[in-house]
């Protein structure tokens, strides 16, 4: 009866060790599609983090471009500002502005230093001449500082005008750098959307995993309990069959010593087994 137990165990075992090694293989593939696709969400991670360390260097040469832009801008109103004042000099300066130009100015001082120098002068005539150079030489001033004054406007515009230059040029980088920026900020949210979609469904495989990892685990637990019985059983059979043995080596023991003491009553020759059966039988008598 236990051995035909056993049989019908060992059956039931190798059904359920079959169920337990086809889940093992199942969980084994919904593993694998798992980490492929957590190996692509890695990759595209790593994606983003190249992506992203690209658009924050862009941003940031945006931010150095409208830094420049601002302080060209700000040059160019300070000179601006400049122009405005220098302007204001010059209305003051053309209300004092003499009819004669610097050249017949300066013709005329000339004239006069080189009378002044050579003419035998009184000292009334000579003061006089002192005195229309220094008139002569205001006016001249006049002259040079309208001159320089006019000078420096062209000069302040002429400046300015390479300063809106590179301000705009400035500007178009600024469109430029933020408009590659934008479309590279674009490139990582698609990025960022396919790794989570791709993870979602990473997820959804390792639940798929965990679950079939659930359905071993009552089949194990049967197994061990089924292995057990089994053993138990054949601990059983195992005693049963010493127990028997035992038995008949006793009645085998007692059978071949009775033929010895038969043989001994006969007065016929003992073999060496007899003779020890029968020694063995006095001791446990005198016992």
């Amino acid at each position: 009866m236990s051995t035909r137990q056993i049989e019908e165990l060992n059956q039931k075992l190798q059904t359920l060790k079959e169920q337990k090694s086809q889940l093992n293989v199942e969980a084994a593939e919904w593993a694998e599609k798992r980490n492929k696709l957590n190996e692509k969400v890695k990759k595209l991670r790593a994606e983003i983090n190249e992506i992203k360390s690209e658009r924050d260097k862009l941003n940031k040469n945006v931010k150095k471009l409208k830094q420049q832009r601002e302080n060209l801008q700000k040059e160019i109103v300070e000179k601006i500002e400049e122009i405005k004042s220098l302007r204001q000099e010059l209305k003051v300066l053309k209300e004092k502005k003499p009819a004669k130009t610097a050249k017949e100015l300066e013709k005329k001082i000339e004239s006069i230093e080189w009378k002044i120098q050579t003419s035998s002068l009184t000292l009334q005539q000579e003061k006089e001449l002192v005195e229309q150079v220094k008139k002569l030489e205001t006016q001249l001033n006049v002259q040079k500082k309208i001159s320089q004054t006019t000078n420096k406007i062209l000069e302040l515009q002429t400046e300015i005008k390479a300063l809106e230059a590179r301000r705009e040029l400035c500007h178009q980088k600024i469109l430029e750098t933020a408009e590659k920026s934008q479309q590279i900020h674009q490139k990582m949210l698609e990025k960022i959307g396919e790794a989570k979609k791709i993870k979602t469904k990473a997820n959804e495989l390792h639940k798929n995993f965990l679950q079939v990892k659930e359905k071993i685990n009552p089949i194990q637990k049967e197994i061990t309990e089924i292995s057990q019985q089994i053993k138990k059983l054949k601990d059983q059979i195992r005693k049963e069959e010493e127990k028997e043995k035992k038995k008949k080596e006793k009645a085998l023991r007692e059978k071949l010593e009775k033929q010895a003491k038969e043989k001994f009553k006969r007065g016929e020759k003992l073999s060496w087994e007899e003779f020890q059966l029968l020694a063995k039988d006095e001791t446990n008598t005198q016992d």
